[in-house]
């Protein structure tokens, strides 16, 4: 990806319930991606990678750990500094109207990877290269990764020191989904 490739916004403060933080966003293509950053981070620098799940985000659905998740990241670097890069990638990138689907499906007794099978998916359709353009656009060479996803770790180009899991969100609603994130996608939870 080509730094001409991607439209870069201003630097604006946001200031939130779990803290005061800078917003930046990186448009690629049609989709446009938000970090949310500490006033200042070291040189290894506390590193969420998270995904857009509407309805976990925004409205609070307790069929996943996303909110849960992206309010552990948010309230981890405004006490220990560091950004969360909140990727566009909703229902791990088949879009929202295939996740709703894949709802439907999952009301029906398939998991969640199962679903996304059904709907011609993969179990997990997410691309990081952005990721990648955001790292060296900050000057980033090292990262403690927030994730209990294995296959992130192996998908980002940058030197990871440490792993910091995230275990939290689990409720009597999404105890399926994450037993099958960690037993068959081999999440760390």
């Amino acid at each position: 990806m080509k730094m001409t490739d991607v439209q870069v916004s201003s630097v604006a403060n946001l200031p939130t319930k779990h803290g005061n933080f800078l917003i930046q966003s990186f448009k690629e293509g049609i989709k446009e991606h938000l970090v949310i950053m500490s006033k200042e981070y070291g040189s290894i620098v506390n590193v969420r990678i998270h995904s857009e799940c509407l309805t976990g985000d925004a409205i609070g659905s307790i069929k996943c750990d996303c909110q849960a998740q992206l309010n552990f990241a948010l309230d981890f670097i405004a006490k220990n500094t560091g950004m969360v890069i909140y990727l566009r990638q909703e229902g791990r990138n088949i879009g929202l109207l295939n996740k709703v689907n894949a709802y439907h499906l999952q009301d029906m007794g398939f998991n969640t990877v199962e679903a996304n099978h059904q709907l011609g998916f993969a179990s997990d359709e997410r691309t990081y290269e952005i990721v990648d353009f955001i790292f060296e656009y900050y000057g980033i060479k090292k990262i403690n990764l927030m994730t209990n996803n294995p296959d992130k770790v192996g998908q980002v180009n940058i030197e990871i020191i440490d792993r910091i899991p995230i275990i939290v969100g689990q409720t009597n609603e999404n105890k399926d989904y994450m037993a099958v994130k960690k037993d068959e996608m081999g999440h760390m939870i």
